[in-house]
């Protein structure tokens, strides 16, 4: 068995798996080169394929002992336009557009628009995009089953074009006929984590999350104007934010989707969530080598503003250089890293603190490393939430997280700055001390005379119980001195 070296980042990356990257080599590969999490995106490819793919990672976790997440992606309630006769129309500004409910392929005048929920909801004066935004629309007037639109920005419309509708909430069934059968898979797979697309209320959120088993962890993507104005509210009952800048920078300002993004990782810094920036931050990579200056200095900026994991979309998933794009993403978070005001500007958090113990051994952690010279933290955890309230304060020293559940393992391995490992249960503070001790030697961690800080909950193997922390040297015996 190998055993890979640790990374030496502490930002994560995730890439998406596609055609560019299907057979066991080439993901092989992209392991390898940094990545930490893989996404499944349900949007495309066949149920066989994501099962292969689930069969090569989980694999590769064997080969390398080292614990892979998986993330599985829904689709979510994703709008399309009908078909047109010709397969596209040239739309020009100013001119009259209709969407109906008629199923005759459309034309440069009209085509029709299979979603009802939209003519329900859509209102005099609002916009339609089509195209990534590229063709926009103004509602003129509508009835039951026609909405009379003028185009604001002309452009080409085709055959099946993505719709998206920014200024209405809309009465959606957040998980569509598709999403279920895809969620069914995702459980059959035991992937880590299901990401929610298009989710714009906590309602929406809290709805979706009756059909998913509490073993799974749950991740929003917000891509809808409208759930950043409940997005602390939402924060706090998920599990992890994804800033999906793809679908948001189409319905929002494009000036308004840094700020926005800005504010995604400040909710997820403050309720102790892993937060994923994802869409186009490679884009020219796709077709290149290299990434462009301003690409480069994207993928700095979410790691200068602390977020757990960074994600290629296209760029793996479809794309002519999945690995270089791999490759060129971990040296920026590296570079960035190497920054000597890093640390210190993302540690420039006035958290909130919970009264809980596991708020205050966590917070305790941190002032004794420093105090006493410790090199690396170890906590123990059953359900991952006390490793996530160590790593929310981005401490200086490495972060291992101790469970005797694989799917917790996994599912942390997104967390930010933190090294996952298995062990055996323990029931007594010698064995917690020589466990931690043991896995940071062999792991090659820490070296004889460095110290650990470890913390624990009594009674050993319950959840929610962190009280405890120790001070422990690393010697040649791996016992506590």
């Amino acid at each position: 068995m190998n055993q890979l070296k640790l990374r030496n980042r502490r930002a994560k990356i995730v890439a998406t798996l596609g055609p560019a990257c299907e057979t066991e080599k080439t993901i092989e590969e992209l392991f390898l080169a940094g990545v930490d999490v893989f996404r499944l995106n349900f949007s495309h490819g066949s149920q066989e394929d994501h099962i292969q793919k689930v069969k090569i990672v989980r694999k590769l976790e064997k080969k390398h002992n080292r614990y892979i997440c998986i993330l599985g992606d829904l689709q979510g309630p994703k709008f399309r336009v009908g078909k047109f006769t010709n397969v596209k129309e040239q739309l020009k500004k100013n001119q009259e557009f209709t969407f109906d409910q008629n199923k005759q392929d459309g034309d440069s005048k009209r085509v029709y628009l299979p979603h009802k929920e939209i003519f329900k909801s859509i209102s005099v004066g609002q916009r339609l995009l089509v195209n990534d935004g590229k063709v926009r629309l103004r509602v003129k007037s509508k009835s039951p089953n026609s909405i009379k639109c003028v185009v604001t920005d002309g452009g080409e419309i085709s055959n099946n074009k993505g719709l998206n509708i920014p200024d209405t909430k809309l009465d959606l069934k957040i998980i569509t006929p598709k999403d279920k059968k895809d969620l069914q898979l995702a459980i059959k797979l035991d992937v880590d984590w299901i990401a929610l697309s298009f989710i714009q209320t906590t309602k929406d959120l809290l709805t979706a999350k009756k059909l998913i088993p509490s073993k799974f962890k749950v991740m929003v993507k917000v891509e809808k104007p409208s759930a950043m104005e409940e997005i602390e509210s939402i924060t706090e009952n998920c599990d992890g934010i994804m800033v999906a800048r793809g679908d948001l920078g189409v319905e929002t300002n494009p000036e308004d989707v840094p700020i926005h993004q800005r504010t995604m990782v400040a909710a997820c810094r403050k309720f102790g969530r892993p937060c994923i920036v994802a869409t186009q931050m490679l884009e020219s990579m796709i077709d290149s080598p290299t990434p462009t200056r301003a690409e480069a200095s994207d993928v700095a900026t979410a790691v200068f503003q602390g977020v757990d994991a960074v994600m290629l979309s296209a760029e793996s998933a479809a794309g002519n250089y999945p690995k270089e794009a791999v490759e060129m993403m971990d040296k920026i978070i590296k570079r960035v890293e190497s920054d000597s005001k890093y640390l210190a500007n993302i540690q420039n958090y006035n958290l909130d603190h919970t009264k809980t113990s596991t708020e205050a051994i966590a917070t305790a952690a941190l002032e004794v490393a420093s105090i006493a010279g410790c090199n690396c933290i170890a906590t123990f955890s059953q359900s991952g939430r006390s490793i996530l309230r160590v790593a929310r304060m981005r401490p200086d020293v490495t972060l291992i997280g101790l469970t005797t559940n694989t799917k917790v393992a996994r599912q942390n391995a997104l967390t930010w700055g933190t090294f996952m490992d298995v062990v055996d249960e323990i029931s007594s503070s010698t064995e917690m001390v020589d466990r931690a001790c043991r896995v940071a030697k062999n792991r090659k961690i820490l070296k004889n005379g460095e110290k650990i800080i470890i913390t624990a909950g009594v009674p050993f193997g319950k959840v929610g119980t962190t009280n405890t922390l120790r001070i422990a040297k690393i010697i040649a015996d791996k016992k506590l001195t």
